[in-house]
């Protein structure tokens, strides 16, 4: 293949491998099933450059959209084989990626750097397998599956062009780290993690999905202590509580046929409260996830003083905190998200932008001022 490598492949390769093996290592003890094999830097490096080239194609005016799970036939039963195995190249790629675009759908890779090969298109990968998203053209997404029946994946690098962003792992030891924040970054496991971050999870991600920005407020239930933050009469008020995502925010059903329902009715639940954000004006529900309104109008609590900083963090390596104005985070959106963080300092907020960012405010004791987190990084 006589084309240029994309260079941040080969600086990415080896930090990228690092963080596999320590995954699997972490992970070793008994399982019922087996952990997958970790792709070495050389591998890695060949399988970015492949899909980077391929972002940037077209097939019939569409961006390419493809996953590449780094997989054997014998890892993956059930998969789709090729009789004759594709090559990992730009052009194979591109010409059979409308067909595995969908979520959850792979491409599955594997042999040596020398001799990558597509054999197949999948859906069953092993825990921790490496798996490569096209996002848009020029991004790419590194993850990888956590083993979990709900299918959430773990987000390990992100590559703009010439940008590289990893994901720190140590970031969840940080003093004030929020649930949403650790669930993010793949600690804990499913029967010991809280339902109620999971929750959080689904909304955060449906709400960047829709891409019309919007504000969830989350305030503690039993209390009214946030209309002190909200003009008053809120447009859409209402009564009584909406409470189905409270309802099936419970443990997971045990039997087979019940989980497919209850997430089926979960996504439904998730869907139409994120969808509420596209409203102008802030969604806000309870931290039970009542909804109590939507299209409310932030404005500040009465006597208290305007925000004038925000300590600012993303969970990337080399990445230092800032202590910034708010309206230095984007549009008023975030600006008044700060501000009712800052006056209801038991409340959360989540901000999702139109040019996809995603800010999660919370109050940190330690630093005694609002903390923005920023988390796009991790919801790609």
């Amino acid at each position: 293949m006589n084309r240029e490598s994309y260079g941040a492949a080969r600086i990415v390769a080896s930090r990228v491998h690092a963080h596999f093996a320590h995954q699997q290592e972490s992970n070793s003890g008994p399982r019922l099933e087996p952990l997958a094999q970790i792709p070495d830097a050389a591998i890695i490096e060949a399988i970015i450059d492949a899909a980077f080239w391929t972002s940037l194609r077209r097939e019939e005016g569409f961006v390419p959209r493809i996953s590449l799970a780094f997989v054997s036939p014998a890892e993956s039963p059930g998969g789709l084989f090729f009789e004759r195995p594709l090559a990992l190249d730009p052009a194979a790629l591109t010409r059979v990626a409308p067909a595995v675009e969908r979520p959850g759908i792979h491409l599955a890779v594997c042999g040596n750097h020398e001799d990558l090969t597509v054999w197949g298109v999948t859906r069953k990968i092993p825990a921790f397998c490496f798996v490569l998203e096209v996002a848009a053209p020029g991004l790419l997404v590194i993850k990888h599956s956590s083993g979990e029946e709900s299918g959430k994946y773990i987000n390990v690098a992100v590559l703009e062009g010439d940008q590289i962003k990893v994901v720190d792992e140590r970031s969840s030891s940080a003093g004030d780290c929020p649930g949403l924040l650790t669930s993010l970054l793949g600690y804990g496991s499913p029967s010991s993690r809280a339902p109620s971050v999971n929750i959080m999870v689904e909304l955060a991600v449906s709400m960047r999905a829709h891409g019309r920005g919007g504000i969830l407020l989350v305030v503690p239930a039993g209390t009214d202590a946030w209309r002190e933050s909200i003009l008053m009469p809120m447009p859409y008020l209402v009564a009584p509580p909406y409470s189905k995502l409270t309802r099936l925010s419970g443990d997971m059903p045990d039997d087979a046929e019940d989980r497919v329902v209850w997430r089926e009715a979960l996504d439904r639940a998730v869907n139409a409260v994120a969808g509420l954000t596209a409203v102008d004006g802030a969604v806000i529900i309870t931290d039970q996830y009542e909804v109590l309104g939507f299209g409310a109008k932030i404005g500040r609590r009465k006597g208290s003083p305007r925000i004038e900083q925000v300590l600012v963090t993303e969970p990337i390596e080399g990445g230092a905190a800032e202590l910034v104005h708010p309206d230095r985070l984007g549009n008023t959106r975030h600006l008044s998200a700060a501000q009712f963080v800052h006056d209801q300092r038991d409340a959360a907020a989540l901000v999702a932008s139109q040019d996809g960012r995603f800010t999660f405010f919370q109050w940190s004791d330690c630093e005694s001022m609002v903390h923005a987190h920023r988390l796009e990084t991790l919801l790609l």
